[in-house]
């Protein structure tokens, strides 16, 4: 199975949490595709399995820079990833209680309609509460690699 892992984030944890996914989804044996920044076009020519989106929250609930080119042109070129698996790692922070995850929250609302399905829910990382959210993320990780083997 081709897992594509694909990443956006403000100061690089998003980044990090999903470079720690490719390497714990690599050791389980999954071939992976990291696309960072990411592109529709490379995101459609690797033919992926499955899809893996991690993505901070910045502002007022809005995708990082990094992330929102990706979003507005898949949203905009809507390619169906008809019953293909997906999950989402929202990082974020509780004491911006209205906006919490709201960046994995579009992500996840995006790839339901272009008709991915769900694997596992999305992991909810918060600032307030992790220090190393690339190995809080591990567990969740474990549960993806099982729900995609």
């Amino acid at each position: 199975m081709q897992l594509a892992i694909l990443s956006g984030s403000v100061y690089g944890t998003a980044d990090l949490v999903a470079d720690e996914a490719a390497i714990r989804c690599r050791e389980a044996g999954l071939q992976v595709v990291r696309l960072h920044p990411p592109r529709v076009d490379e995101l459609l020519e690797a033919q992926a399995d499955a899809y893996l989106l991690c993505t901070s929250t910045t502002g007022m609930g809005e995708l990082p820079d990094t992330f929102l080119p990706f979003f507005h042109e898949l949203r905009d070129r809507f390619p169906l990833f008809t019953g293909k698996p997906f999950a989402v790692i929202a990082l974020g922070d509780s004491a911006y209680a209205d906006t919490f995850c709201q960046g994995g929250e579009q992500v996840r609302e995006l790839m339901l309609e272009l008709q991915a399905r769900e694997v596992i829910p999305m992991l909810r990382l918060d600032a307030s509460e992790s220090v190393t959210p690339e190995l809080d993320a591990g567990p969740w990780l474990d549960q993806l690699v099982a729900a995609l083997t």
